[in-house]
Order: C-alpha cells, then structure tokens, then sequence
C-alpha cells in the first residue's frame, strides 16, 4: 500500500535546517535585552479557557470575534489555542499571587501563537512571537524602557529600515470624554450592520478599520490625543522625553489603535519599511485595568509583542543575516575507525570551549568527506590519520581561501579561537 505524504497545514510558519538556524538567532537575539533587564522567563500553555481572551481581549475585536482557534474539549469546556500573550500572562501572575510580592513583576515569554487568519507573506495562523511584560507600577519611565527594549531587540538583529510609531490612548477620563464626541460623529457615518455592531461596542475600533472607504470616512473624526487629561498628558509628555534622552526616535500617530482592547496610556508599533502591507513587526502598550478585569487586583501593567516571523523576514530583506553566521566553525575527517575515536575527544573538548564543531561520520572517503566539510560551510577542516595522531600535528585548512597552517593538536582550541 503506497501512503500519500502529509503536508503542514495551511498557513503554518515553521523552520527547519539552514533557515531555523537564523530563526532561532533572531529569537534569541530579541529577547536578549529583556534578559538583561531583570526580566524571567514566563512559561506559558497554548491553550486557554476561551473566556480568558473573550473578556481580557474583547468582543469587539477581529481577534476574538474572527480569528481565535476555539474548540470544546473532552469535559465540554470551551478551549482556545492563545491568540496573543498578554491575557495569559495576567492570568498567570494572578493565580500565582505574584502581584502580592515586588512590585514591578518583569517577565519575558516566546513560543507559538494562533490566529485564523488569511495566509499571505507574514501573517500566519501559526506564528511566533516573543514579549514582555511589566506588571504592578503607572511610572513613565518603565513605559520607556519597555520600548527600549524592544528597540535594542530589533538593532541587535541589524535591522535599520523601521520606524516606531506611538500615541497615548488616556485614561478613562480621557475615553470618556473622546467617546463622546466620536460617536456623534460616527452617528453621522452611514455604517453596515457589523461596523455598527462593533462602533456600539467600542468606537475606537473604527480607527483600526483597514477598508480604504472607512479610512476616508474616519479622516475627520475627533482624536483621542486631543482629549487626554491633564495626568495622562503629563504621563505622554514624560513618556517622549525620556525616549528623546535615550536617542529613540519615533513617530507622534494619533490614530493609533492597535487591535486589542485592553490598551490604555502609553501605546506603540514598531514599522517595517521592507515588508509591505505585512509591515508590523512588533507592538504593544500599556493595559492599566485589565487585571481588575480578569478578576485580579487594580494593578498597571504594560509589555510588547514582536513578532519573530517578520522580524526575521525583516533581517532578510536588509540582508543583515550572512549565510556562514550559523555554520560550524570546525569539520573534522577521521580516516579510520581509530581516529573516531580521537575525533570524538578533539570534538568534544572544543565544543565544551564553545567552537561549533562536527565529525564526518559513516566512513566516507576522503574526496567524500571534504565535499560534505564543503556543503556544511564549516569555516576550517583538519584530517585525522594515522601519521597526524603519530606526529601529534594537524593541517588546519581555512575552507574560504584553501590556506592551511601546521598546528599541534593539543593546541588546536588555542589556534581556532585566535583564528575565528
């Protein structure tokens, strides 16, 4: 019986060899300066009681009203793959009473999020996303580092051809007072059912609606920023300063929603030249009151989410990723089953040194064994025979240029080291 292949579903963004190798880079490379924030890893499960994303999200979004993954489990209980970080992360400092201890709470969180949504070039249903979360204190200064961070993040991958954009969405008096005046104008729109529908629910959202009509039908609609309170003013104004001391450049947008509704005060959205109408490659704000929704404690938070997938694609498109910046520094080619034996032992000493090496192993011939040392990209090659182990001396062989330079195996990390 002949099986038909399996292929991954439609709109899954996974990563396998060469091109994982600089996904795992990126990844790791924008979580970085949270690390040396004092941010902890926050482990998270996929999968959440869908009322947490239907209440801490909100029903007026495409996330929750379009895109979660919902199912019902064995027990009939409603379960949705997580659309986003941040409501499980609330969840989870809430239940493990970290908001009773040191106040700010800083975690960090990465993995695989779900989103049904139209595949094309950077948007997924499966995609990945690292962010951060800074939990308990309303200081300006934490705002900014937030967005430093994230900053760093992106220029720790090379990137350049972005921008920042951000805003404030106020507090509730300054909501309040906006939500009056937008809705008489959008009283005066001539709205579908649905647009109404989530108009009702929470009027901002119409400033995230990405048809080209309602672009122009909102062109002279009252802004948020124009109504902040004296506080949340005073909160945005401290917010730019700092950023202005720490040489962050950004964009003032005033029509800035993001697609979430818990932000509130400080909001932001890193854009990508580069990518097109996929051009977001992170964002985030601050969220004060959705702990208190979630049935925690009246605490402040704000944190951001990047995306890993764009940021990579990002890093692409600037070609800030060389193709030998993840290879192995070191092939080694034994010449027999006694020299494996002295591979493994050289092998293993060096990796313990931090050299990537690897091992021709499956007793190639030697024209063989150079052509995968070639493939692999591997930065040097040495061949262990018998005359090399007798004589203690190895031929270490620069693959760029074809140069070779005698060195002593015992001194071999010692050459690499200087030579990489």
């Amino acid at each position: 019986m002949k099986y038909e292949k399996i292929q991954a579903p439609k709109g899954v963004s996974e990563y396998a060899p060469p091109l994982s190798a600089a996904f795992e880079w990126v990844r790791s490379s924008l979580i970085a300066p949270a690390k040396l924030a004092g941010y902890q890893l926050m482990e998270l499960p996929v999968f959440e009681d869908t009322a947490l994303f239907s209440r801490g999200v909100g029903e007026s979004t495409d996330v929750v009203s379009k895109e979660m993954y919902t199912f019902e489990d064995r027990g009939g209980r409603s379960i949705t793959l997580r659309p986003e970080g941040t409501a499980g992360v609330m969840r989870a400092v809430i239940e493990k009473g970290l908001d009773r201890g040191q106040l700010p709470v800083k975690v960090w969180y990465s993995g695989q999020f779900f989103r049904a949504e139209r595949p094309q070039a950077g948007r997924y249903r499966q995609f990945y996303q690292v962010g951060i979360e800074a939990i308990g204190l309303d200081d300006p200064a934490i705002d900014a580092e937030v967005i430093a961070i994230a900053d760093q993040g992106f220029k720790a991958i090379g990137l350049r051809n972005y921008r920042l954009e951000i805003t404030s969405l106020g507090d509730s008096q300054s909501r309040a007072a906006h939500r009056v005046d937008l809705l008489k104008f959008i009283a005066k729109l001539d709205l579908d059912e649905a647009t109404s529908a989530r108009a009702a629910i929470n009027p901002l959202r119409l400033f995230d609606d990405k048809r080209p009509e309602m672009k122009e039908a909102m062109q002279g609609a009252p802004l948020l920023l124009d109504y902040l309170s004296p506080e949340s003013l005073a909160n945005f104004t401290q917010v730019k300063k700092y950023l202005d001391q720490m040489d962050i450049a950004y964009e003032v947008n005033p029509r800035m929603v993001r697609g979430l509704d818990y932000y509130t005060g400080t909001t932001f959205e890193f854009i990508h030249a580069d990518l097109g109408a996929q051009s977001g490659i992170g964002g985030g704000g601050r969220y004060d009151g959705l702990m208190e929704i979630l049935g925690g404690q009246s605490l402040s938070g704000i944190g951001f989410g990047l995306g890993v997938d764009r940021a990579l694609l990002a890093a692409q498109a600037e070609g800030a990723i060389k193709e030998d910046q993840f290879t192995s520094d070191l092939f080694i080619i034994p010449l027999g089953d006694n020299q494996k034996s002295d591979a493994l032992f050289i092998a293993t000493q060096l990796r313990a040194a931090g050299i990537r090496t690897e091992i021709a192993f499956g007793d190639r011939a030697l024209k063989g064994a150079m052509k995968a040392a070639d493939k692999s990209g591997s930065r040097y090659v040495v061949i262990i025979g018998d005359s090399e182990v007798a004589s203690g001396i190895v031929e270490l062989k620069r693959m760029s240029d074809g140069t070779t330079t005698s060195v002593k195996i015992s001194e071999l990390q010692k050459a690499l080291i200087g030579a990489l």
